[in-house]
């Protein structure tokens, strides 16, 4: 198996250390507070073709959160420090973590974790998963006037998201899909929702303070290209069921069919082969 990778910015250059060392102080902002935002790249062939996507909304989130930004060369470099000589036939998965460090002036932390992409995770790709449904309890438009709430920024601050995956294991599902307080579709905890119905593929806005997907931004790019229209859509769990096939989209992930949602066996009417093949090209 191969082994996990480290690499951090320091005395403003990119260094790989073993994953053993400590990188970071006990007192950093990210690790006490969740003070921090981060991105996951896929590394495949040994490169990370989608990283460019990752590094704006990096610096979105970055901007969100007030977080001072070392640019995107800093972050490129810890990328490479982690990923140079990564075998090419070993799908990997790229975490660069921008932190404020400890605050009061001090330049952020910024890492890049490297690892394989967890078998389970390969499964799930191929085999598709299970899902239930669970309300995120605030309302789909509060978010958009609730800044503080930091709707839209890929943080650190993961422990609701993780709770929501260990219900769903704990009924025996796989993922879950969020809702807001009055039913609409929100987001997976690590995904955004895709679904196809009428004819057209559709997602949620992100005006309800969902993290814009990179990846299903580049389906719908590729899909509209193809000739299969998309839409931003307000739906609710009874579209998804309602729907020809439903998606859960991430850059590790890619697309991930739902085959049971809340207890429901459904299909994908054969269309999730032509989502494969579009974010593959």
């Amino acid at each position: 198996m191969t082994s996990p990778r480290v690499a951090l910015w320091r005395n403003g250059a990119a260094t790989a250390v073993s994953p053993d060392e400590p990188v970071v102080t006990a007192f950093d902002l990210g690790l006490g507070r969740g003070d921090g935002v981060f991105e996951s790249a896929l590394v495949a062939g040994g490169a990370t073709p989608h990283l460019d996507d990752h590094l704006v909304r990096l610096r979105r989130s970055a901007g969100v959160l007030g977080i001072a930004h070392p640019g995107d060369d800093a972050v490129r470099a810890v990328v490479a420090a982690a990923v140079g000589g990564w075998p090419a036939d070993v799908e990997g998965a790229c975490r660069v973590f921008l932190t404020r460090n400890l605050g009061d002036g001090t330049p952020p932390t910024l890492l890049a974790l490297l690892a394989a992409v967890p078998a389970e995770t390969l499964r799930q790709r191929t085999e598709g998963v299970s899902v239930v449904t669970l309300s995120l309890g605030i309302p789909a438009d509060f978010r958009a006037g609730a800044p503080w709430l930091l709707g839209g920024a890929k943080t650190l601050s993961y422990a609701v998201n993780m709770a929501a995956g260990r219900h769903a294991h704990s009924v025996g599902a796989d993922d879950v899909v969020l809702t807001s307080l009055e039913g609409r579709v929100l987001e997976g905890p690590t995904s955004t929702v895709v679904w196809a119905a009428g004819g057209r593929l559709h997602t949620p806005p992100v005006e309800t303070g969902i993290l814009a997907g990179t990846t299903q931004a580049r389906l719908f790019t590729r899909a509209e290209a193809d000739g299969w229209p998309t839409s931003v859509t307000p739906g609710t769990v009874a579209d998804l069921h309602a729907a020809d096939a439903v998606w859960l989209l991430s850059g590790i992930r890619g697309a991930t069919t739902v085959t049971r949602l809340d207890g429901v066996e459904r299909g994908d009417a054969g269309l999730s082969g032509r989502v494969r093949e579009l974010l593959d090209r």
